[in-house]
């Protein structure tokens, strides 16, 4: 039983670091499409 704990326990930190990871990607991609973007309209 401790065993199963443990294992689900580290499969939901494996994929919350997952994500978390992959949200800030998204968010640097994010900003850095809307600073391009306004070079754009700068220039």
């Amino acid at each position: 039983m401790v065993k199963k704990l443990v294992l689900a326990l580290a499969a939901s930190g494996i994929l919350f670091t997952a994500t978390a990871c992959n949200t800030v990607k998204g968010a640097g991609r994010d900003i850095e499409s809307v600073g391009q973007a306004g070079d754009e309209a700068i220039n």
